[in-house]
């Protein structure tokens, strides 16, 4: 039996183990040497032990580590084999291999996620086993927003770490909305001059009387994002940054006035949003906005090698558009209809613009009214209809649906929960969450590109409520985008909440402040502070 999470595809144990001692030496070949050093770097922090770097793989005999590629194998496949002659990763990429070497983490045990040993008398042993493993999907991500409650560098790189440790591949970084604009962006420096800081916060949900009555805000330079992007590389990760737009963008506007309907309302009057909600304040579609915001696009080109950019266009208020002459003038010149045609026109200027400089669009599924640019991807929040509509259409899809992924909803129906959103959705409903509906025929189904878990921060504001509400249902969502499960009614939750058992003090050793399984902590409550509890079952629609 093992306790590794996510759950690998094969498993077969052996009768001894390999122990790491001070003799100990790591091998890593060509094409995984970085790899080679973010585990010996990892095992140091936590063990003492030097492994020191072996110069060919018969170096590793008996009790040492060895790390090399298989092009037999597939790009994130690994092969993880503990016996007689010490422990060997191979892997059809370094992506693999390091998959692999996350799975050796935590065959060590709990300690081994320290950044410090406890002391250089303890025994560090691989039970010999050997683990087959691949991943189901090829999009296993996380969202979060750092707009609404901005998190520190530290705190991003942090929750790179976390995402590794669970085999999570794709940090999709929402970057800017109403309440806060965190990327600078040379070009238009008021967007974090002006954008990124708010007067004051309202504390619960939109309906709550509370105020945070202090200005909040911060924002990344461009240095910080090429950290933050190279140390998600190092760990295989991709970053798919979210410039929100044509709605979301209050904080935009805040800054350059002119990019909102100037002639419906005065828009120098507007501040970065300080509550939550849909906010009718939303840019104007003109030209000069359109130059605006694909000069911002160029600037996060640069920053952001990845294949996807993330547009957005969800929630966008059409009622300025509406009472808008020079929206009006552009609808009937274009010949849009409506004003869904007007956003459809707004998303698929920006899919031309990034598909000829390489890249693709994808957006909120909301990006489907009016007609969809033929290469965008979606990503399907309001329930799996979006992302059916869309892989039947031939589009890819990411499935995020809100009652099912979306971390921010309570965990529990009991009064003691802090400030809380949404319908329950325990541990146990993530783990039986299915990505692919059933709706979809193996065509249609092969534009899945996997799922996400959503961490919207209105009620977070800071890393602690973050990681409450994240943890533990993380892991089992990870365990989903990465596990060949069974259908959700035949999934052994049994199992899972077994190693468990384990996993917790993996988040221990890691400083997570997860929801203990018997309730918050009294310091991870908020009495007082009102939330939007929605009682029922949720719809799957």
């Amino acid at each position: 039996m093992t306790d590794v999470i996510p759950a690998p595809g094969g498993v077969v144990a052996g009768a001894g183990e390999v122990r790491l001692t001070a003799r100990s030496q790591l091998y890593a070949g060509d094409g995984v040497e970085g790899v080679g050093h973010w585990l010996r770097t990892a095992l140091w922090q936590a063990t003492g032990l030097p492994l020191r770097e072996g110069r060919e793989l018969d170096d590793t005999d008996e009790d040492g580590i060895g790390l090399q590629l298989d092009p037999e194998l597939g790009p994130e496949e690994y092969r993880l084999v503990s016996d007689a002659t010490g422990v060997l990763i191979e892997g059809g990429s370094a992506a693999g291999v390091f998959w692999g070497a996350q799975t050796l983490r935590q065959l060590l045990g709990p300690d081994a996620y320290r950044k410090a040993p406890l002391g250089l008398d303890r025994t560090w042993a691989v039970p010999h086993v050997t683990i087959e493993d691949t991943p189901r999907f090829r999009w296993r991500g996380l969202m979060l927003d750092v707009a609404r409650h901005f998190m520190p560098k530290e705190g991003v790189l942090r929750y790179l770490d976390l995402m590794a440790a669970h085999k999570l591949n794709v940090f999709h970084f929402h970057l800017t909305d109403d309440q806060g604009w965190r990327v600078e962006i040379k070009r238009y420096p008021k967007l974090t001059e002006v954008g990124s800081w708010r007067a004051r916060t309202k504390f619960g949900h939109r309906a709550s009387p509370l105020w945070e009555e202090k200005p909040h805000g911060g924002f990344y330079t461009q240095d910080d994002i090429r950290e933050i992007v190279a140390y998600a590389a190092e760990r295989h990760i991709t970053v798919v940054p979210e410039i929100d737009v044509p709605g979301h963008s209050q904080a935009a506007i805040a800054a350059y006035p002119e990019l909102g309907n100037t002639d419906v309302i005065d828009t120098t009057t507007l501040s970065v949003w300080d509550t939550w909600g849909i906010n009718k304040n939303v840019l104007a579609p003109t030209d000069n906005t359109l130059r605006f915001f694909e000069g911002v696009f160029e600037e996060l080109l640069d920053l952001f090698p990845g294949e996807f950019i993330h547009v957005g266009g969800d929630e966008c208020a059409k009622d300025q558009w509406r009472e808008s002459p020079t929206a009006q003038a552009r609808i009937e010149e274009l010949g849009l209809g409506d004003e869904d045609g007007l956003q459809s026109w707004f998303i698929r200027h920006f899919d031309t613009w990034l598909t000829a400089r390489g890249r693709r669009l994808i957006g909120w599924d909301e990006i489907l009214e009016g007609g969809l640019a033929p290469g965008a991807a979606v990503s399907s929040w309001r329930g799996y209809a979006g992302g059916i509509t869309a892989a039947r259409a031939g589009h890819d899809v990411v499935m995020c649906p809100e009652q099912q992924v979306y971390l921010d909803h309570r965990q529990h129906d009991g009064a003691d929960e802090p400030v809380p959103i949404g319908y329950v959705r325990t541990l146990e409903d993530v783990f039986r969450f299915e990505p692919v509906p059933p709706e979809l025929g193996p065509e249609e189904a092969r534009h899945v590109l996997g799922t996400q878990a959503n961490l919207w921060t209105e009620v977070m504001e800071d890393t602690g409520r973050v990681d409450y509400q994240a943890f533990p249902r993380l892991v089992a969502f990870a365990e989903v985008a990465w596990s060949a499960l069974p259908a959700p009614a035949e999934r052994d939750f049994a199992d899972f909440e077994r190693r468990m058992t384990a996993h917790y003090g993996r988040l221990d050793a890691l400083g997570v402040g997860y929801r203990p399984p018997a309730g918050p902590h009294p310091w991870q409550r908020r009495p007082g502070v009102p939330g939007r509890p929605i009682e029922g079952t949720p719809p799957k629609g």
